[in-house]
């Protein structure tokens, strides 16, 4: 037996209270109400301006939608990059309930414009280059949005005066990149130890957000966020890469499910309850801290795979794409949340096994994606 395979033989035992089995998924369910709640008070948020960054992507255009749905006369604005055609799919539905206002977060001149037309007193900092397999097959990418894109944000607001209330930047639970047996949950505490260009990026990003707040009273509230997916997640993702196969199955009865490495643990969340937490970090959070946001519950990419098509009765074969393993694995990222519940209320609502059927049958709903397999 090698040490990977110690390594989760030894996981798989201490935590199976924490690690989802699909064959026995009962005792898990059981701590989902179905009573969906909003956790947040939603009059803190009337009459504001609320800036997201990266409004376009996955987090943003659910974040964006969740802030129209509230009927607060809140005015949701968006930065926007340049485009020849400009078409955005993920917001393609409230284009005409917020404002896009075009600017790049490394051009600092057209950040700055729109700043300071729009003198939000909410942002919401979402905009990244996030793939983690991208940034080692384009690490400067990642330093440039991630790091660049960020130090300019905030020199901004140094800069201005405007009345800012506060500005939740998000961050990522790659940044605690190796993770030993004994650390699981991994709490705000546990040491960094980034293992991919992405999750360095991140670091550098919480870094500087957390300097700017010291130095000059920038006042930022940091979220590291475990995975978390749900319908629009883009297609390279592994949620999407085993929900868009179970689609297919179904589409076409095809029975071959294709991932990369199946060992690592990931901790999912359902990304209605991501942007909650989002919200309340920017409502309740202490400035200059930091809080996980995750599901408190592991899963391996093996069995992520077993229960999503289980949902759907997939009779199907796995296969291995060695082609898809990372130069440097996260084994595992179970979150401990315990802290954002007691200080900003925080609690997941949705099991994992709502969150995958809800991507499965997004595909399936998709127009473009269902000729793709035709």
């Amino acid at each position: 037996m090698n040490n990977e395979d110690k390594f989760f033989e030894e996981i798989n035992e201490k935590y199976k209270d924490l690690l989802i089995n699909p064959d026995c998924i009962d005792i898990y369910l059981q701590e989902f109400d179905k009573e969906k709640k909003e956790l947040f008070d939603r009059n803190k948020l009337a009459d504001s301006r609320i800036l997201i960054t990266g409004i376009t992507g996955f987090v943003g255009s659910h974040l964006a939608e969740k802030l129209v749905e509230l009927d607060e006369n809140i005015e949701v604005y968006g930065t926007v990059r340049r485009q020849s055609v400009p078409i955005f799919p993920n917001i393609r539905n409230i284009t005409d309930q917020v404002i896009l206002k075009e600017a790049n977060l490394i051009d600092y001149p057209s950040l700055e414009s729109a700043i300071t037309e729009i003198e939000p007193n909410y942002i919401f900092h979402l905009a990244a280059q996030s793939f983690v397999p991208t940034s080692f097959k384009a690490p400067i990418e990642s330093i440039h949005t991630n790091i660049q894109g960020t130090v300019n944000l905030l020199e901004v607001i140094r800069k201005k005066n405007i009345d800012l209330q506060c500005m939740q930047v998000a961050c990522s639970s790659e940044e605690y990149g190796l993770v030993h047996p004994h650390e699981i949950p991994i709490n705000e505490n546990n040491p960094l130890r980034p293992q991919s260009p992405y999750a360095v990026s991140k670091v550098a990003t919480e870094m500087y957000s957390l300097t700017y707040f010291r130095a000059y009273g920038v006042p930022v509230t940091i979220t590291r966020g475990f995975n978390h997916t749900g319908p629009k997640r883009g297609l390279q993702f592994v949620t999407s890469v085993i929900a868009s196969q179970v689609a297919g199955a179904i589409k076409k009865g095809t029975r071959i499910i294709r991932i990369g490495n199946p060992k690592p643990i990931r901790d999912f969340t359902d990304i209605r309850d991501m942007i909650q937490g989002y919200i309340l970090a920017i409502l309740n959070g202490t400035k200059g801290e930091v809080y996980n946001l995750g599901h408190g519950y592991g899963i391996s990419i093996e069995n992520l795979a077993k229960l999503t098509a289980s949902l759907f009765d997939i009779d199907y074969r796995l296969e291995i794409d060695k082609s898809r393993y990372r130069p440097t694995e996260v084994n595992i990222l179970v979150c401990d949340y315990s802290k954002a519940k007691k200080e900003l209320g925080y609690k997941p609502q949705y099991p994992i096994s709502v969150t995958m059927e809800n991507v499965v049958n997004y595909f399936l709903s998709d127009d473009i994606f269902m000729r793709l397999l035709d």
